[in-house]
């Protein structure tokens, strides 16, 4: 497993350096070699915050953490990552077991402020590749990124539609209506 580390208002030591290597590098057992984990550390006021994106065969796995302390950040995150991997295991094995490493942008929008009068403007684009998967696999992928909703070419009607996840713990479903 290939790991890139990057930092933002933080300098990458060499101890950070070679505790994120040993750390992230224990999830190469689920993936293999081919498969490049992006991470990202940075210091916010006193929140010290880590993120890693694993993008592999069009499915991508995310996790972030912040607390007071980066060595506690990145222990808590790997937790979050493990979890996510055993709770869609069986899902995730056909995929896994492929290998194939098709897609190196995460498909998620930070949360942009903005100022009270001010209306909301649209500051960033994203544009990703949409590929085929069925309501169970568009779940199973918006929980993995950690979202709260997804996008997705429905297999079935060959339709984009749009999965989220309810307040009440349930999902939606919203399906194109064309008049």
């Amino acid at each position: 497993m290939k790991i890139n580390i990057s930092g933002k208002n933080l300098e990458i030591t060499d101890s950070l350096r070679n505790q994120v290597n040993k750390k992230v590098s224990k999830l190469g057992r689920y993936f293999g070699d081919n498969v490049e984990a992006q991470v990202t550390m940075s210091v916010e006021g006193y929140r010290h915050i880590i993120e890693v994106t694993i993008p592999f065969d069009g499915i991508v796995v995310r996790g972030e953490e912040s607390t007071d302390d980066m060595y506690a950040s990145i222990d808590k995150v790997l937790d979050i990552l493990e979890r996510q991997i055993r709770k869609h295991r069986t899902r995730l094995e056909r995929k896994i077991k492929k290998g194939a490493f098709k897609n190196d942008t995460p498909l998620f929008s930070p949360d942009v402020p903005f100022e009270e009068g001010e209306l909301p403007k649209i500051v960033r684009t994203e544009r990703f590749a949409i590929k085929p998967m069925d309501v169970e696999e568009a779940t199973m992928q918006m929980e993995l990124l950690g979202h709260s909703f997804f996008v997705f070419a429905n297999a079935g009607s060959e339709e984009v539609n749009v999965v989220y996840k309810r307040k009440d713990g349930n999902y939606g479903l919203i399906e194109p209506e064309f008049m």
